[in-house]
């Protein structure tokens, strides 16, 4: 059997979902609030003083700390089913619709949030790799359960959940440096595009 492998933000989608999340649950007023008091910590992100989990992590930390985790994943339901569709690509959800005509493995291997993404794949009956967030007496304590599934950890994610020589060719598709390592492991790759 095949196994084509996809990034989801900025290969699927045209926007990342994370930020689009955000704005979704708690309004553009909050979120451009909470972008302001977080300048320092982006800035920093942006000149490489801290890496991409610890970011994220404060966003979420920020934005989202103490939510009932009951209606986070009410709203998370809600962005996925109601709103991810609108930022989708046509030629990714073509390419998806490609390898499941030809009976392949289709996975999503993403650094989002599981939460907001686990719909959506659902209901194109696609398989499901990504970010966990830390739940802790029914609220969400900001941090993440597991580690950032980004880089080197999407290939450590995947190994974990897959048989990898069970499968050939391996396709993988994305469109940063957070992909490299998932690239790495395929047979045919593709990096910002969908075709050779």
């Amino acid at each position: 059997m095949s196994l084509a492998l996809f990034d989801f933000d900025g290969t699927i989608t045209t926007r990342d979902s994370l930020i689009q999340f955000i704005k979704f649950a708690v309004g553009k007023p909050k979120f451009y609030m909470g972008l302001f008091s977080l300048c320092g910590m982006l800035a920093k992100y942006k000149l490489g003083i801290i890496p991409n989990d610890q970011a994220k992590e404060s966003l979420i930390s920020y934005f989202f700390k103490g939510w009932d985790y009951a209606l986070f994943q009410k709203v998370c339901d809600a962005y996925s089913l109601n709103e991810i569709d609108r930022i989708t690509r046509t030629e990714a959800l073509d390419k998806i619709t490609w390898h499941k005509s030809k009976g392949h493995r289709v996975v999503v291997v993403s650094a989002s949030m599981e939460n907001w993404l686990a719909q959506w794949c659902a209901s194109h009956d696609l398989e499901l790799i990504g970010t966990q967030l830390e739940v802790i007496a029914g609220k969400l304590t900001g941090k993440f359960a597991t580690k950032n599934c980004y880089g080197a950890e999407k290939l450590n994610r995947v190994r974990a959940a897959l048989q990898l020589d069970d499968y050939r060719p391996i396709y993988a598709y994305g469109d940063s440096a957070g992909d490299k390592d998932m690239l790495a492991i395929a047979d045919k790759k593709f990096f910002c595009c969908f075709s050779d």
